[in-house]
């Protein structure tokens, strides 16, 4: 992927030193679910939109750690299962449009001390070429392995002999989104379910479907409702999504198991809705009842 040159002379990297209040910042980021963690990498936001007339965004990188890394950039074409998972892909599916040949995103390479941030800048391009609908790639970090400072030396205990070294290489992806037009996405629960494991510990099963043109994307909540009418929050997921055009998506959440919560009776009410920097309209909502 090119990058023009008037994105890199316009674009000045902002790299800043988190001092004592790093950690202040990474636990906002976490409790308000709009940071993306791996390793020692701390990305933020979680995801990308280019939607109504956006045409650059921003991601802020952290390294959490004790050490610098290095971290390679690059997009991966991904398709959802059904049960939730990730599978990589090189052609889309039927009704799939990937999003990387419409972007472009500076550096491609970076490497961070301890505590320190840097940005990614991320540009529309060619959207001349845009129908209506969603495109949709995600945007890759994969750490670069530390290499052997030199004059280290071998184990002994392994020298002469065959040794198999395995070293963990963390990455994180983040999903980038452009929608154009209107969208037509539509969304319900079915398939709900109340188990209980082994541990006695509770837990929901359901389903989403998904219809239209684009992804649907939110919280779900959920509420016990004894026989007295009492309402009580037993379950909150945050960032949930069903990317296009997987149909249906199976999920499976613990309850709170709070002393005073009889799940034999009264019923469970589940609401799916947007996040609040979506302004948290809801999106659809199901309720079990409980025998």
């Amino acid at each position: 992927m090119r990058v023009v040159g008037f994105l890199q002379t316009q674009i000045t990297l902002k790299k800043a030193m988190f001092f004592s209040f790093l950690g202040c910042i990474v636990l906002s980021l976490f409790s308000s679910g709009q940071a993306m963690a791996q390793g020692n990498l701390l990305i933020t936001p979680r995801r990308v939109v280019f939607e109504g007339n956006k045409r650059m965004q921003e991601l802020n990188l952290a390294n959490t750690g004790k050490d610098t890394a290095t971290y390679n950039i690059s997009f991966k074409e991904i398709r959802m299962t059904e049960g939730g998972g990730f599978e990589e892909i090189t052609q889309p599916d039927p009704g799939q449009n990937f999003a990387s040949d419409n972007l472009r995103f500076f550096p491609r390479r970076v490497t961070l001390a301890p505590n320190e941030a840097q940005l990614v800048k991320m540009q529309l391009s060619k959207t001349n070429q845009l129908v209506t609908g969603e495109f949709r790639s995600h945007i890759y970090f994969r750490a670069v392995p530390q290499k052997k400072a030199l004059g280290e030396k071998e184990d002994s205990h392994v020298a002469t002999g065959l040794s198999v070294s395995l070293k963990p290489v963390f990455g994180i992806t983040i999903p980038v989104i452009i929608r154009r037009g209107e969208s037509t996405a539509q969304v319900s629960l079915s398939n709900l379910e109340l188990v209980r494991d082994e541990d006695q510990t509770f837990k929901l099963k359901l389903k989403f479907d998904r219809t239209g043109n684009m992804s649907v994307y939110g919280d779900i909540r959920v509420d016990y409702i004894s026989p007295e009418g009492k309402l009580i929050q037993v379950g909150l997921v945050k960032g949930l999504a069903v990317y296009s055009p997987t149909a249906s998506r199976t999920f499976s959440m613990k309850l709170d198991n709070q002393a005073g919560i009889d799940y034999t009776k009264g019923k469970l009410h589940l609401v799916y809705s947007r996040q609040k920097a979506d302004k948290g309209a809801m999106l659809c909502e199901a309720e079990l009842n409980l025998h």
